[in-house]
């Protein structure tokens, strides 16, 4: 959880306009993969199960 909190205060306080664009796709999918490996653990650590 601590390495998703970095990433999202890194992202935040960076001026997205000077970052090369690859560079910003690339952090967006580190991010958006950090945020589903949490919401994995979280469902299995409240025993949550998505409908399907």
């Amino acid at each position: 959880m601590g390495e998703l909190s970095a990433a999202i205060d890194h992202l935040a306080t960076e001026d997205v306009t000077e970052i090369p664009t690859m560079q910003l796709a690339e952090q967006l999918l580190e991010l958006h993969w950090q945020m589903a490996r949490l919401q994995a653990q979280i469902a299995r650590r409240t025993g949550v199960r998505l409908p399907g």
